[in-house]
């Protein structure tokens, strides 16, 4: 891997990282339900099941796939925030909270992956794309 694409992994990095701090002021309200982290870990799905696809094509290589997902989505999802938080949730003895953050989470966040795979793959085959 060279220089310039671990500079660009780290400048994503950067760049997601900011993005779930300005999403996390949206939601700063207090709530029942972590829903900034919600949104967060299914954006960055969203965006690793497109970037899987456009690999799929060919259109994405390997140095731009690290950048997009480990970069981007890998500093905008947080997995050790959903796990603490669903701890506290359960820990407080809010038992049906924890669960749902979980299911939530885990339905929604490959959910998003998968659909964004599918319509972006499908989007290159209707159009018949060739690499």
């Amino acid at each position: 891997m060279s220089p310039v694409v671990v500079a660009a992994v780290l400048g994503a990095g950067a760049l997601g990282a900011l993005a779930r701090y300005a999403i996390s002021l949206a939601f700063i309200r207090a709530t029942r339900f972590p829903r900034a982290v919600l949104v967060v870990n299914v954006t960055g799905s969203l965006l690793g099941g497109a970037v899987l696809a456009l690999a799929d094509w060919g259109i994405v290589d390997g140095d731009l796939h690290l950048i997009l997902v480990t970069g981007i989505a890998g500093g905008l999802t947080t997995f050790s925030t959903w796990s603490v938080e669903t701890l506290q949730f359960a820990l407080s003895g809010r038992w049906r909270t924890a669960i749902a953050n979980v299911l939530v989470n885990l339905v929604l966040g490959l959910g998003a992956a998968t659909a964004a795979y599918f319509v972006v793959y499908w989007f290159f085959l209707l159009h018949q794309y060739r690499p």
